[in-house]
């Protein structure tokens, strides 16, 4: 009996642009077959050592593997350039093969005759996930026998077009409205609201730690125009009592606006990246900090939101945020709106001794709690012989 297989297909591309000419399914099939373009699917020698750790694209497929939902699970990334990389594992999470499929072009949703390939090679996936801006309809055509889930990530429920978005067994939202908005476009979807960022959260990624608290709030975001740094810094300029705060950015082209912003403010804030810093050092960050804020309007339910919990650290987020209110609750944190973030974080910090955000989010939104769901619906609604 063959093995069962997640595969999550990330949005993210690496490689430089190409003009060369895209070899066919064909070719690419006999480079997969030969063994030219990596191994086919493997199981992890160790299962039960699987832990679900890292960021929120690996959090659900590491998940399935320690749940037994599965028995392998892959990364799929695309590739701009002529020559993707052999499939790989990173040392943090051995258990996750990951590939990276050149594209066709760059236009979403994507497009891979590599990837096509790939499958013809070796199969479809059991459970087909896709993230973002999507891939092309022949891929999900070729994985017709897959269970196939898609998340935007972000605020817009769907960031697909209705030929690709109509392939889709389950659609995984941050919020009712986003449900509500794919339901517009296809009446009889399943949806659940189960954003994979805040909700397969991993309490080995992060954890409270006995360090100096140096800073008041630390803002771990993007440099990017959506994350709105500029609440978080108004708020400072604004309140009755100095304050310290830590920006932490993975990437982004903003950071030297946001440096002269502060500078002009006169605020204290100090920065670490882009580029970014790995897990252990984003969860030391965090316990330096009194509480986390998340200040974006525009914004899918971020990952940070329960990240933040984990740590032991209270969260306030703006009272706009499109999606990921339900993790705010009296024992989590706080909303308020952009002109009163200052008066919300000085009462914070009041009452740090009233929040129990780690407890919270242990009984709730860790990964067992919502594998255990993902499993019931797709049971529900997939092919009974395998699960």
């Amino acid at each position: 009996m063959r093995p069962r297989r997640l595969v999550v297909i990330s949005d993210f591309q690496d490689g430089d642009h190409s003009s060369g000419v895209i070899p066919s399914v064909a070719e690419f099939y006999e480079q997969w077959i030969a063994g030219k373009r990596g191994e086919g699917p493997r199981t992890p020698s160790r299962p039960q050592d699987v832990e679900v750790v890292g960021g929120y694209i690996e959090r659900l497929p590491l998940a399935a593997l320690k749940a037994d939902l599965v028995d392998c699970a892959e990364v799929w990334t695309h590739w701009r350039g002529e020559t993707p990389p052999l499939d790989w594992t990173d040392a943090a999470t051995p258990w996750l093969t990951r590939r990276a499929f050149r594209m066709n072009g760059p236009d979403a949703p994507f497009a891979s005759n590599d990837m096509l390939a790939h499958i013809k090679a070796f199969g479809p996936p059991d459970i087909l996930c896709v993230w973002g801006l999507g891939v092309s309809e022949d891929i999900l055509l070729a994985c017709s026998d897959s269970f196939k889930i898609y998340n935007s990530i972000d605020a817009p429920a769907l960031r697909i077009p209705p030929e690709v978005s109509r392939h889709f067994d389950l659609v995984l939202t941050g919020a009712q409205w986003q449900s509500d908005e794919v339901h517009a476009r296809h009446p009889d979807m399943a949806t659940s609201i189960m954003p994979i960022g805040p909700e397969f959260a991993s309490e080995m990624t992060f954890h409270p730690l006995d360090l100096p608290k140096l800073y008041d709030v630390i803002y771990v975001a993007a440099a990017q125009p959506y994350k709105r740094h500029d609440i978080l810094f108004s708020a400072l300029a604004r309140s009755e009592r100095p304050l310290r705060a830590l920006c932490v950015s993975g990437y982004g082209e903003m950071i030297g606006e946001l440096q002269q912003q502060v500078a002009d403010l006169g605020i204290d804030v100090d920065f670490v990246g882009p580029p970014g810093v790995p897990f252990p050092e984003v969860n030391r960050l965090m316990n330096q900090a009194r509480l986390g804020v998340v200040c974006g309007v525009d914004d899918g339910a971020p990952a940070i939101l329960t990240e933040y919990m984990l740590a032991g650290i209270p969260v306030l987020a703006n009272s706009r945020l499109s999606c990921g209110r339900q993790f705010i609750t009296p024992q989590t944190g706080r909303t308020a709106p952009e002109e009163e973030f200052h008066t919300a974080i000085e009462d914070m910090l009041d009452a740090l001794d009233t929040f129990s955000p780690r407890d919270v989010v242990l009984s709730r939104w860790t990964w067992p709690q919502t594998i255990g769901r993902l499993r019931g619906i797709i049971a529900g609604k997939g092919p009974q012989k395998i699960f």
